[in-house]
């Protein structure tokens, strides 16, 4: 399975940021519309994620408050990315080395979607499902043997 296979299944809608919007209003983006990160767009480029762990450490170094914070001050600003050809096991070790939530994917300089660790999770309990379930109807449908001597010879 592929990176485009998620994307595909999850849809396009993409929300993003410039490094010098102020965090508050980023944080109120992502409260907004239930999201976990934003991605960080300057001049067209990718310039980094910003994730609820970010606003999170940045608001706690600011003494409890946004203040004037900006997006820039506390994102990520060298982000892991991927393509949608990348295989979804490499994503997933990917992720689980940098302990990675989200993710960038990117076409050359293009941004295609983000994909998060639920996505992924999500993509490999999908496949193992319908695995178990083709697995499933191919026992049952497993031919009957007509008697012991046959099973035997088949061991």
């Amino acid at each position: 399975m592929k990176v485009s296979d998620i994307l595909r299944v999850k849809g396009s809608t993409l929300f993003t940021v410039t490094p010098d919007q102020n965090l508050s209003d980023a944080a109120a983006t992502m409260a907004e519309h239930d999201i976990g990160s934003l991605v960080v767009m300057e001049h067209g480029d990718l310039a980094g994620m910003l994730t609820f762990r970010e606003v999170i450490q940045g608001t706690v170094r600011n003494g409890g408050t946004f203040g004037n914070l900006s997006v820039r001050a506390v994102m990520d600003d060298h982000p892991m990315t991927c393509t949608p050809e990348t295989d979804i096991d490499e994503v997933r070790r990917m992720m689980l080395n940098r302990h990675a939530r989200y993710m960038p994917v990117m076409t050359d300089k293009t941004l295609m979607g983000v994909i998060s660790f639920y996505d992924v999770a999500k993509a490999v309990v999908d496949g193992q499902d319908f695995e178990n379930r083709m697995l499933k109807a191919y026992i049952r449908d497993w031919p009957v043997e007509e008697d012991a001597g046959e099973r035997k010879a088949l061991l």
